[in-house]
């Protein structure tokens, strides 16, 4: 990943700055990547690219006790642009595709569970009260009958299939 930033500094003792560091200007800007590498290693993509103003404060305090000592002050610091490889960019976009994925199977699951509970509750209403089952059957035939379908169903009450399951293991 390539970074641009911008760094704002001065020289605060100027025989200090001398005495110090040979080339001072050079030595900041030195100083400047090595905390920019810091920084940007302790971070992952996303904290980058979400908190922008932290890692500048970060890195402005880890220059600023790197060059007080060569009396330059650091005013400011600022990743300005983050270039990401188009390799990146397409790993971070499957990334993002397979947990937008994941999210509507588990809403599907979660849908399915919930509709598999309201069913489960009805079927132990309709067992439960005699005669639910058999208008739950003629409610279903006029739902049919009413689209105009050559579908033809035959429906036998509950009632005659169990005196023929009795019947049969007679």
């Amino acid at each position: 990943m390539k970074v641009n930033a911008v760094l704002w500094f001065r020289a605060k003792d100027a025989t200090q700055v001398v005495t110090t560091v040979q080339h001072w200007q050079a030595a900041v800007i030195q100083a400047a990547e090595t905390a920019m590498r810091v920084a940007i290693g302790q971070s992952d993509l996303d904290q980058m690219l979400k908190e922008r103003l932290l890692i500048n404060q970060r890195l402005q305090d880890m220059l600023a006790r790197a060059c007080d000592h060569w009396g330059v002050v650091v005013d400011s610091i600022e990743m300005k642009d983050l270039d990401i490889p188009e390799q990146m960019q397409r790993a971070i976009g499957r990334e993002a595709e397979a947990i937008r994925e994941k999210r509507a199977r588990i809403i599907k699951a979660e849908g399915e569970q919930e509709a598999a509970q309201k069913l489960a509750e009805a079927a132990g209403i309709i067992g439960g009260t005699e005669g639910a089952l058999e208008l739950r059957r003629l409610q279903t035939l006029a739902e049919i009958g009413g689209e105009h379908n050559s579908t033809i169903i035959t429906m036998m009450p509950v009632e005659l299939l169990q005196a023929a399951k009795k019947f049969a293991e007679k």
